[in-house]
């Protein structure tokens, strides 16, 4: 999965040379971010002005803050549509050389149970997955990196929190504990998933073999047969079904919990009048940002479980390579 594309002469130029660029590009992206949230406490205080005392600011004024939000916006779009472009095509670079080195060892897994499948299916799968998780992932340490300082700095302007009193940088800690407690939440809830994630597709496999084979001869795919694997089919999406029902309980309570904390936080700084409008909305963004950075598991957790499960049965695949070839069988004379 790894090897083929990261370790070969090949495709040096797309995995080490693409992947520097990838880095550059999402930080650059990171730090067009960060010119929004700094631009929403500049327009909100001139909002707050405005609305304070009419006729403090110009029309001229307020215009000039909308453009210099367009100027941002415009670039932040361009990068991230030039960006994801080029992911599809990092990724799909991945998936090829993946596929050419399975089919150099073809010989060795064609006997496999499912090896067409796993050839084609699981590497299109992986490289999908990759193109979503693996860029998130990425953008989520440099989101991190970029505003974990901006919001340790705005911490200093909250007096207290709620219950514990003043506590400093408390907004980072608030973040970091609710990421925390959400990811270990959703581990704990989730955490027969990715089995029975595997599970289904051995069952799915199995059910799909039939019925190829059922195209070329008449003796196989009978109806018992296609009752007695459909059963497994239906047996375990319908336990997957159950498990995910109280997985995305805990899920969307989490989050829609989420959405409060930030304002929870700020709640005594509010009432005591300490921070503008502006103060509070770079402090609610920046909190977003590091808090959804943190919870990079609890938002991903269901594509992880699908990572998990394709993973080993490529895992699985790739182990019989190792394995020696069988001894030919000697003819007798």
């Amino acid at each position: 999965m790894f090897r083929s594309f990261f370790l070969s002469r090949r495709w040096f130029a797309w995995s080490l040379l693409g992947s520097a660029l990838i880095l550059w590009a999402t930080w650059y992206r990171v730090n067009l971010d960060v010119q929004i949230n700094e631009w929403f406490g500049t327009f909100y205080d001139l909002v707050q002005r405005a609305l304070g005392k009419p006729g403090s600011i110009t029309l001229a004024e307020f215009w000039a803050q909308l453009m210099t939000f367009g100027r941002i916006a415009m670039i932040y779009v361009t990068v991230a549509v030039v960006l994801d472009f080029f992911i599809k095509h990092y990724i799909f670079r991945w998936r090829q050389a993946m596929n050419d080195w399975y089919m150099a060892h073809w010989d060795q897994l064609r006997t496999i149970e499912g090896a067409a499948q796993r050839v084609q299916e699981d590497t299109m799968r992986f490289a999908s997955i990759m193109e979503g998780l693996g860029a998130e992932f990425m953008r989520s340490l440099m989101t991190l990196a970029a505003f974990v300082p901006i919001l340790w700095a705005l911490s200093a302007k909250v007096t207290e929190l709620p219950v514990l009193g003043a506590v400093p940088h408390s907004l980072v800690w608030v973040a970091l504990a609710f990421a925390m407690a959400g990811t270990v939440l959703l581990a704990i809830v989730g955490v027969k998933l990715p089995g029975l994630q595997f599970q289904n597709q051995r069952v799915e496999a199995a059910y799909r073999k039939e019925l190829v084979y059922g195209e070329d001869h008449a003796e196989r795919a009978a109806p018992e047969d296609v009752k007695r694997l459909f059963g497994a089919v239906r047996t375990n999406y319908f336990r997957l079904f159950f498990h995910y029902l109280y997985f995305d309980v805990a899920k969307y309570c989490y989050l829609q919990f989420g959405v409060l904390v930030p304002y929870i936080a700020l709640g005594p700084t509010l009432v005591a009048g300490a921070i503008t409008l502006g103060v509070m909305q770079q402090i609610v963004r920046a909190f977003g940002r590091v808090e959804g950075a943190f919870q990079y598991l609890v938002l991903s957790w269901t594509t992880v479980v699908e990572l998990i499960s394709v993973y080993k049965r490529l895992r699985a695949f790739e182990l019989q390579i190792r394995q020696p070839p069988p001894a030919a069988a000697v003819r007798p004379a």
